[in-house]
C-alpha cells in the first residue's frame, strides 16, 4: 500500500503565474528556491503556515495548491 502524501499542484500554478521561477516563489513566502523544489517533488511538505502562504500567492483556497492522498 502507498503512502499516504501530500500533492500539489505548484508547480502548474508558476507556470500560470507568467512562468514565476520557483526562486521568485521563495522569496515572496520567505524560503529558498531548494524548498520549493523539494515541496513541488513531494519529498519535502510544508507547514500549514507555508502552505498557505503558497496558496495566498496564487490567490486560491488550500485546497486548490494542496492535496491530501491517500
Amino acid at each position: 500500500m502507498a503512502e499516504p502524501h501530500i500533492a500539489n499542484q505548484v508547480r502548474t500554478l508558476r507556470f500560470m503565474a507568467g512562468e514565476m521561477t520557483q526562486a521568485e516563489l521563495g522569496e515572496k513566502i520567505g524560503m529558498t528556491r531548494q524548498t520549493i523544489a523539494a515541496i513541488e517533488a513531494g519529498k519535502y511538505s510544508p507547514t500549514l503556515e507555508a502552505a498557505f502562504r503558497i496558496a495566498r500567492v496564487f490567490g486560491k483556497p488550500l485546497e486548490e495548491v494542496f492535496q491530501w492522498e491517500e
